[in-house]
């Protein structure tokens, strides 16, 4: 089992809405510009280091549109020294210049990244819910069973050029099996992203590797030796096992990500009613377990980011 030493500080990231969840699921998922920031200073003031953020149309769904992430982020900055942290992602059926759009308009300190093409299935939602909020959730969540997640070796590396080279943006690399840890090191050996690397693995969703925890073992396993002490590592559990699993990677040395994007909950049948729910607990569940939270300043110098006064917004 890999431990980091004694005094480390855990970095809280925070990802605030996403692309998966509708607003069907819960009525306190962040959708307006006004919800996202009120959000992301409030997760930031509850101890998040990073909030990672994605943009919605009116409706709930979502948009790449940078002028609605602009409405959003100077209001962030202004009002929190949070690190922000922008999806490259968006969400299924956008386009890599949609994905590019807000990242490039705003050159956050991080942008997320995802390590590979992959099936990534939601589909097998629809049958729990029976009333719909809005028209488009529905085919949104079934188009999932025959749609992929695009990011090819190509595009990957037109992330970490155009916006790592050309921009000085670190990567959240997203990690949901264990081939995109190869992917990353494959990368890091062509030196078109440089150590420490931020690796977020990823657990639980439909596509990607397993919510066990010996698949948490063994993503930490094969990332200590493919990058040795070159990283950072993150844990992020999707639905129910967002805790636990988060709780287990802390006690193993790692980093950790809650939020709306990755689960409604704050407890069993409780729904969260804020990110900064989120945040608190798994804050608890770290200092009772005698670790440190890190600050955005104290997460900048980990990730040796480029500070919030280079960013585009």
């Amino acid at each position: 089992m890999s431990t980091k030493p004694a005094g480390r500080k855990v970095i809280i990231t925070c990802a605030v809405t996403g692309s998966i969840h509708t607003p069907t699921m819960t009525p306190y998922l962040p959708i307006t510009p006004d919800q996202i920031a009120a959000d992301s200073i409030a997760a930031a003031e509850a101890g998040a280091a990073i909030v990672h953020l994605h943009a919605r149309n009116p409706d709930g769904s979502p948009t790449p549109d940078p002028n609605v992430f602009m409405q959003f982020l100077p209001r962030i900055k202004q009002a929190s020294n949070v690190v922000v942290n922008i999806t490259t992602g968006g969400s299924l059926g956008m386009s890599i210049e949609d994905r590019l759009a807000a990242p490039l308009r705003a050159k956050p300190e991080v942008c997320s990244l995802n390590m590979g093409s992959m099936n990534f299935g939601l589909f097998q939602i629809v049958d729990k819910i029976k009333d719909w909020k809005h028209p488009w959730e529905k085919p949104y969540l079934e188009k999932t069973k025959d749609s992929i997640v695009s990011n090819t070796f190509g595009q990957i590396e037109r992330f970490l050029k155009e916006l790592g080279e050309a921009h000085g943006v670190r990567f959240e690399c997203e990690c949901y099996d264990v081939g995109h840890l190869y992917t990353l090191a494959h990368f890091l050996d062509r030196g078109l992203i440089k150590p420490p690397l931020f690796v977020q693995t990823i657990f639980g969703i439909l596509g990607g590797i397993g919510p066990h925890p010996e698949d948490l073992q063994h993503m930490r396993r094969t990332a200590d030796r493919l990058f040795g002490p070159d990283y950072q590592w993150s844990i992020l559990a999707a639905g129910r096992h967002q805790m636990s699993l988060c709780t287990m990677g802390a006690m193993m040395g790692g980093n950790v990500r809650v939020g709306l994007e990755d689960s409604i909950y704050v407890g069993k049948g409780e729904l969260a009613k804020s990110n900064a729910d989120q945040v608190k607990k798994i804050r608890h569940v770290l200092e009772t377990l005698s670790l440190e939270i890190a600050t955005p300043d104290e997460a900048r110098q980990i990730l040796k980011l480029k500070g919030g006064d280079k960013v585009g917004f």
